[in-house]
């Protein structure tokens, strides 16, 4: 990866939601501008706020989609991610941070 460039792969769960009355809802349906969650895989040389192996949130209009070895990602610059969610170490809190 090249300067503040992202390689993220989008999370399981980001194909279908459950409404809270258990309704499935399928991926292609719009729900006006709603952000996703997904893992980061690689980052370039100049990125300073995330890490590989974290979870972060983004707009998903605002990406570009890879395909590699049979598997699709998607790139993203460093600015366009919005949060990051990070395990914390010792067992106290939420466990995430954002």
């Amino acid at each position: 990866m090249l300067n503040d460039r992202l390689l993220v792969e989008l999370d399981a769960d980001a194909a279908e939601r459950r409404s809270s009355a258990g309704i499935v809802i399928p991926a292609t349906a719009m729900v006006g501008k709603r952000l996703t969650w997904g893992a980061v895989v690689a980052a370039g040389q100049h990125v300073r706020q995330v890490s590989v192996g974290d979870r972060v949130l983004f707009d998903p209009d605002e990406r570009g989609e890879v395909e590699l070895s049979g598997a699709t990602y998607l790139l993203l610059r460093e600015k366009d991610v919005h949060a990051v969610a990070e395990p914390r170490d010792g067992g106290e809190g939420t466990g995430l941070y954002l």
